[in-house]
C-alpha cells in the first residue's frame, strides 16, 4: 500500500497535508500519534470511504475504495460494530451470509479472537468483547489488508497482549495491518511506525530506525524529540 500526496480538506480546514507513505505487505504497520492528529482521517482513505482533496491511495495495487477491494480489505472502528440482541455466533454467521463466506469461517475466527467460550448476547458481553466481535467479523473474508482504528481502547492490559499476539500471528500468515494507536508503548510490536501530529507525517520509519534518528532509546521520549525537531524548523 502507497499514498502519495494524500491531501483531505474538511470544511475550510486541510486535516492531512499531502502526506506520502508505503506500508509494508505482510507486516504490523502502526499509525501513531495523539487524538486528533488525523488517523481516522488517514484509514477512512485507506479503506476509501473518505472524500480527499489531491493525492491518492494505492492498495494492494489498485485505487482505495475499488470494488475489488471489498473482500480484501477488513476495517474495524473504534466503536464496535455489532449487533446488540443476537449472539457472537449469530452475528458472525449473518455477516458470512452477506460475505458469502464458508460457514467454517465463523467457528474459526471466534477461536482466533478467543470468543469460542462467550457465544452469548453481545449486549451481555464486555467492551472489549464486542470489539473483538467486530475484528472476528473482520476475519471473515480472510482479508489481505486489515485496518484496525484504536482497536485496544477501554482494553484492560492483559486483553491488550491478547489482542496484540493475534495481530502478530495474523502477520505471520501473510495479512498486512495497519493499527492507529495514541499509546506509545504499542510501537514497541510494531514492524514499521507512521508518525503523525496535526495532520503531519513526522516519520516514516522501523522502531530502531527511529531510535537511530533521534538518539533516544523509549520511543515516546523519541516522537517527542521528532516533534521538537520538527518545531525547530
Amino acid at each position: 500500500m502507497a499514498a502519495e500526496s494524500l491531501t483531505v480538506i474538511r470544511g475550510d480546514q486541510e486535516v492531512l497535508h499531502g502526506l506520502s507513505f508505503t506500508v509494508p505487505r505482510g507486516r504490523i504497520t502502526g499509525l501513531l500519534g495523539p487524538s486528533g492528529c488525523g488517523k481516522t482521517t488517514l484509514m477512512r482513505c485507506v479503506v476509501g470511504v473518505q472524500i480527499t482533496e489531491s493525492g491518492g491511495v494505492q492498495v494492494l495495487g489498485v485505487p482505495a475504495g475499488s470494488a475489488e477491494l471489498r473482500p480484501r480489505v477488513g476495517y474495524v472502528t473504534q466503536a464496535p460494530s455489532v449487533y446488540g440482541d443476537i449472539t457472537v455466533g449469530e452475528n458472525l454467521r449473518y455477516f458470512a451470509r452477506i460475505l458469502g463466506v464458508e460457514a467454517s469461517r465463523v467457528s474459526e475466527v471466534m477461536k482466533t479472537v478467543a470468543l469460542e467460550e462467550h457465544d452469548r448476547v453481545a449486549n451481555k458481553l464486555s467492551g472489549g468483547q464486542r470489539s473483538r466481535i467486530s475484528l472476528a467479523t473482520a476475519l471473515l473474508a480472510e482479508p489481505d489488508l486489515l485496518v484496525l482504528d484504536e482497536p485496544t481502547v477501554g482494553l484492560d492490559p492483559v486483553l491488550r497482549v491478547e489482542l496484540w499476539n493475534t495481530f502478530t500471528a495474523l502477520a505471520q500468515a501473510g495479512t498486512t495491518l495497519l493499527v492507529s494507536s495514541h499509546v506509545m508503548d504499542e510501537a514497541e510490536r510494531c514492524d514499521s511506525l507512521l508518525l503523525m501530529r496535526d495532520g503531519d507525517l513526522l516519520a516514516s520509519e522501523t522502531p530502531d530506525g527511529l531510535r537511530a534518528r533521534t538518539g533516544e532509546e523509549d520511543l515516546e521520549d523519541a516522537f517527542l524529540a521528532l516533534i521538537k525537531e520538527r518545531e525547530a524548523v
